[in-house]
């Protein structure tokens, strides 16, 4: 038994010998090294960006051509494609039955008439005849109500005159406005019925619009934006084409839809483009690029800077030989930079690189690594 307590004793005694030998220098070892970091300054620049939303293009004015009378095509008066002036003509249909309509028309319109002027002058004559006492009151009334019928069958005939003459202007069908005609649908010879055969579509072409929907919380925006002049050097909307080509032409707000879409939560507006040169297309898809408001000047930092964690986003700020981790609220992305909205000032300096295994509070060396010169902001998004 008093062995035992003897071997204790010696161990505890040697362990309490050996942790007494450690040098200040192996104690010092157990504490973290300070870690070698690239910094860089964060700084304030003109940083000039864009929100982009999906577009298409739509004439301000387009109509389906539809005859208003039936038939058999027997003219075609234009070329597939080609812009036409308001007022030309377009198709006829045949017009033999509607001329032949409208002398009818003029025949009993004369006939009529024929008769009115003899009733009227029975009426005359009975009404001197019945100052006279020498005819029957009802010979009298018999005739102001053959004069009264004859006018009504005058006032018909003019009618039965407008409609024949309005069938027959019908037969002839004219472009609504200027614009440009597409690929006809019919033939020569074609036989079309009333309303229901579509002969050809024409839409206007300049001034033309872009539609595109954006949130209901983005209504004042785009509200305030209505009735402004575009200057020669505005550039609150550009227009990126298919195939990435910008649009040369300056747009302006024609209208913001009336309702907003309770499925969605959207409401669609419609920007007026000038086109000249015909390069926009009714129906074509594009990209519209809208001036964001905070566009000026902001706080600019690398983007390698910034750091994911959940979904929010941090930096590290270097304080003297010590990194603070701190969460910023980001713009939009200029190539290599990207904007921070809030959370940092002009001048912080920020860890760039070698922050992987650094922590809140971490201790940083900057010594012998130069810090990198503040780079020049980007004055502009990339066009993409």
């Amino acid at each position: 038994m008093k062995t035992k307590q003897h071997i204790l004793l010696i161990g505890a005694t040697g362990m309490f010998f050996l942790a007494s030998c450690k040098g200040p220098e192996q104690k010092g070892a157990m504490a973290m090294p300070a870690t070698k970091v690239n910094v860089t300054a964060a700084t304030m620049g003109q940083a000039i960006y864009y929100d982009k939303y999906p577009a298409s293009v739509v004439a301000l004015n387009q109509v389906e051509l539809r005859a208003q009378v039936s038939g058999y095509i027997t003219g075609i008066f234009f070329k597939e494609g080609e812009v036409v002036q308001k007022g030309k003509a377009l198709y006829e249909i045949d017009r033999r039955k509607f001329e032949a309509a409208v002398r009818q028309a003029e025949a009993n319109l004369a006939s009529a008439k024929a008769s009115l002027v003899r009733a009227q002058k029975d009426a005359n004559r009975y009404h001197e005849l019945a100052k006279q006492d020498a005819i029957a009151r009802q010979t009298l009334d018999n005739a102001d109500a053959t004069l009264e019928t004859s006018r009504a069958s005058v006032a018909g005939a003019e009618a039965a005159l407008l409609s024949a003459r309005t069938d027959l202007d019908f037969s002839i069908i004219k472009a609504p406005f200027t614009g440009r005609i597409g690929i006809s649908q019919v033939k020569l010879g074609a036989q079309i019925s009333q309303g229901s055969t579509l002969l050809n579509t024409m839409s206007s072409e300049n001034p033309i619009a872009v539609d595109f929907v954006v949130s209901e919380t983005d209504i004042p925006r785009f509200s305030s934006m209505q009735g402004k002049t575009i200057t020669p050097n505005d550039s609150t909307f550009r227009l990126i084409l298919p195939g990435g080509v910008a649009y040369s032409e300056k747009g302006k707000i024609l209208a913001v839809d009336r309702g907003v879409d309770n499925q969605t939560a959207t409401i669609k507006v419609r920007i007026e483009f000038a086109n000249p040169n015909d390069q926009l297309k009714d129906g074509m898809s594009a990209v519209l690029q809208v001036l964001n408001e905070q566009s000026g000047e902001n706080v600019i930092i690398p983007y390698r800077a910034v750091v994911e964690q959940m979904g929010e986003f941090f930096v590290f700020v270097a304080k003297d030989t010590v990194a603070e981790q701190r969460k910023i609220h980001l713009g939009p992305k200029l190539r290599d930079r990207i904007v921070v909205s809030d959370g940092l000032k002009a001048g912080e300096v920020v860890v760039t690189d070698g922050f992987q295994r650094l922590r809140d509070g971490g201790a940083i060396d900057t010594s012998g690594v130069p810090k990198q010169a503040a780079q020049q902001a980007p004055g502009q998004a990339p066009k993409k």
